[in-house]
């Protein structure tokens, strides 16, 4: 990985020790931006990340935090504000992605998701505005089961499904100062447990014709922390999925 020469800005990924948001904070660390590392139990990836990023030139620290619980919320904004000076850039990646089948999910478990996938880009958007400059973005990371039902991960699907309608909201309420858009990925990585026979039955299905990468969904939050004309939006990188509705 190799940095770039000139430093954008400060950005917080949450979720960022593990697969798609690490994929995302190595992305814009190698185009100059400076990263705060969110993890909860991803210490291991999330120390290493840090690592990588600093032998390659750039700017990183990890930062740990259980966003399930609102005053880590606060306090993780508050964490990454004191030590950098600064937040310009908030990537609400960090997710949980259970079964939760229709007749047997508790009311426990939908608590618990739709705390961490909907409530915590909330909390931690609404801590974020306080110290923003005008000019920083906010970029959620959805799901296409947003659109696509799922039923064996209805929760996950109604979750990231607000995830969508909490990206245009807070894009009206903190227009013109603050942008806020959203990618919604496609199959990128395959959830805890998933049969290799259906993930390539996916791809089939796909017109594509492939399953996505966890590089495709950075390089659109990259994108779209430069699209300065565009907010509210969900950008949605899954391979074409949507044509097949």
């Amino acid at each position: 990985m190799n940095t770039a020469t000139s430093v954008r800005g400060v950005a917080l990924v949450t979720g960022a020790g593990q697969r798609v948001g690490r994929a995302i904070a190595e992305d814009l660390a190698a185009h100059g931006w400076r990263i705060a590392v969110h993890y909860h139990r991803s210490r291991e990836g999330a120390d290493a990340l840090v690592a990588l990023i600093a032998a390659a030139g750039g700017d990183a620290q990890a930062f740990a935090g259980d966003l399930r619980v609102p005053a880590d919320c606060e306090s993780l904004i508050t964490a990454v504000h004191t030590h950098f000076g600064a937040l310009d850039v908030l990537v609400n990646s960090a997710a949980s992605m259970e079964k939760t089948p229709i007749g047997t999910t508790s009311a426990a478990q939908f608590d618990e998701i739709v705390a961490l996938n909907l409530r915590a880009p909330f909390l931690l958007a609404q801590a974020a505005l306080r110290v923003m400059r005008p000019g920083s973005v906010i970029v959620n990371i959805a799901d296409h089961m947003a659109d696509e039902p799922w039923p064996d991960y209805a929760v996950h699907g109604v979750a990231k499904a607000g995830v969508v309608a909490l990206t245009r909201h807070l894009a009206a309420a903190l227009a013109p100062a603050i942008r806020v858009n959203a990618v919604a990925p496609g199959f990128v990585l395959a959830p805890p447990g998933y049969p290799e026979a259906a993930a390539e039955r996916f791809a089939d299905e796909t017109p594509l014709k492939r399953l996505g990468a966890p590089s495709d969904i950075a390089h659109a939050v990259r994108y779209l922390l430069d699209a300065g004309f565009m907010t509210g939006e969900t950008l949605h990188v899954d391979g074409g999925r949507r044509l097949r509705a």
